[in-house]
């Protein structure tokens, strides 16, 4: 597949698990079809990665960097928005938690946060690597 379509595939993925991730408390079979869908999820992301390192593509390296530390930046602050919402309204409270859901949809999808967060978190690093040892190798 080309990098076209992985992309496409990733942005279909997210919205689908952005969607999903407004079931209340999933259990059993449900559950663990969310989990591993929000796994698959970062399915186009790591082929994304594989393919710019044979490549020394350093813009698509750029992109899964810059996205992989957006995403975890902005879940950090939603999730310290949430925290200190406490003493708002419980609108406050759900307004921010949708946003949460919407932004950070792999994380809720899941019903594992830390699974999301890692997985990120992962693709950072790797991508961080990957652009480090291209610029090496340029010297």
């Amino acid at each position: 597949m080309n990098k076209t379509t992985w992309f496409a595939l990733w942005g279909g993925l997210f919205i689908l698990c952005a969607g999903l991730s407004f079931i209340p408390e999933p259990s059993g079979l449900l559950g663990w079809g969310l989990t591993g869908l929000s796994l698959l999820f970062f399915l186009p992301p790591a082929m994304l990665y594989l393919d710019a390192v044979r490549a020394k593509d350093r813009a698509t390296l750029k992109l899964l960097r810059n996205l992989s530390a957006g995403s975890l930046a902005v879940t950090a602050g939603l999730l310290i928005a949430n925290f200190l919402s406490l003493a708002a309204s419980e609108a406050v409270g759900n307004i921010l938690y949708t946003i949460l859901i919407i932004a950070s949809a792999p994380m809720v999808c899941s019903g594992y946060w830390l699974l999301s967060l890692f997985l990120w978190a992962c693709l950072l690093i790797v991508s961080m690597k990957a652009l480090k040892n291209l610029s090496s190798r340029a010297k």
